[in-house]
């Protein structure tokens, strides 16, 4: 923990005085780029919050981690940001988003939402987009946004790897995941999947199905884990079959290929689709094999995504409410601002769970005769 005295805020070299090495290079490809405190913190063997702690003057450093770490940044010619000096007071009044760089409906969605909260609350808004769902990207979005200041992190990252780097924040840096599934370790606003799934199986199945096949998301995704297991959780109970899920990516490309390998199958009545853009893929197979929508094959979709309604035929679906996680995100965030003393005590993380609401219309009205 950091101790409560704080020392002189160290003093770097400007930019070309001598360094006991020369600077190491940093290109992003096609120029250079001004060192980060990631990068001092790897040349130093140390993490970025002891970096942090450095550049911020806090006592409780070890004098020999505070050298090497002073050493690094000289070699490296890092120049703090003036901002990150000001990060223990907590009063940038700007919130951090780490988020994947995605063009899918959900986590777009909610960034968005996040975003429109928090301006709502009177924040501003820092986000930080990733490549990949890895901890390393996300420890380095999370380095980046501390940088500037930030008073904390709200994190939309969908995958086991980045929310394990979520949860290893340290616990004096707030941190709020979206969207992440139900079992993070870090207090989260996110949906009920596995109840949201369970009830587009049972209403297919009240359609006269015998059973419902499942396309789901990939692998390493809670949220596709989550409605896998609501999907087969309601066919046991129903005392259906239970096929073989198949494994899509969330595109709707995705849907469309393993919508070929359904089509071909004239046992295949009902198909539960981990997503809309899944499920839209799934359509159009079907329609070039010939099975009609609903009166052969039955389909419902997660999310709602604004063109669901325009399908053909509109597609049944469940709706995901990312207004309302945004505005519950930003409140959990705030609440937590105020209750710094409960999270040191290591307070159990608050989870929020929405239930989701089947949207019926035309895809999945009635089962063949």
């Amino acid at each position: 923990m950091d101790g409560a005295t704080s020392l002189p805020v160290p003093s770097l070299p400007v930019s070309g005085s001598a360094v006991p090495g020369p600077p190491l290079p940093f290109t992003d490809g096609r120029r250079p780029r001004v060192p980060v405190m990631m990068d001092v913190a790897r040349l130093a063997g140390v993490s970025h919050q002891t970096v942090s702690r450095v550049v911020n003057a806090h006592a409780n450093v070890r004098a020999e981690t505070r050298q090497r770490v002073l050493d690094a940044m000289r070699q490296l010619n890092y120049q703090p940001n003036s901002a990150a000096r000001t990060l223990v007071t907590r009063r940038s009044n700007t919130i951090g988003i780490v988020t994947v760089d995605s063009t899918l409906f959900g986590p777009a969605s909610m960034v968005y939402a996040i975003e429109q909260a928090a301006r709502s609350a009177g924040y501003f808004v820092s986000v930080a987009s990733i490549n990949t769902l890895t901890q390393r990207a996300v420890r380095e979005a999370v380095s980046r946004l501390e940088e500037q200041s930030v008073e904390g992190i709200v994190g939309v990252v969908p995958h086991d790897e980045a929310v394990h780097a979520l949860v290893a924040v340290p616990s004096g840096v707030i941190t709020v995941a979206v969207g992440v599934g139900s079992g993070a370790a870090v207090p989260f606003v996110g949906v009920d999947n596995v109840s949201g799934a369970a009830v587009a199986t049972r209403h297919l199945l009240a359609q006269g199905h015998r059973t419902v096949h499942h396309i789901g998301g990939p692998v390493g995704y809670p949220d596709a884990r989550e409605r896998r297991l609501g999907w087969r959780r309601a066919l046991v109970e129903a005392g259906a079959p239970t096929p073989d899920a198949l494994t899509g990516d969330w595109s709707a490309r995705s849907g469309y290929e393993l919508g070929r390998v359904l089509a071909a199958d004239r046992s295949v009545t009902a198909v539960f689709c981990g997503n809309d853009q899944m499920a839209l893929g799934l359509l159009r197979a079907l329609f070039e094999a010939g099975r009609r929508i609903p009166n052969d094959v039955g389909v419902v979709g997660f999310d709602d995504v604004p063109e669901a309604a325009y399908m053909i035929p509109p597609l049944s679906t469940v709706k995901q409410d990312f207004t309302e996680m945004g505005r519950l995100s930003i409140g959990l965030f705030v609440r937590m601002i105020g209750d710094r003393k409960e999270r040191e005590r290591g307070a159990e993380p608050v989870r929020i769970l929405l239930t989701p609401t089947l949207i019926p219309r035309e895809s999945s009205r009635t089962a063949a005769a």
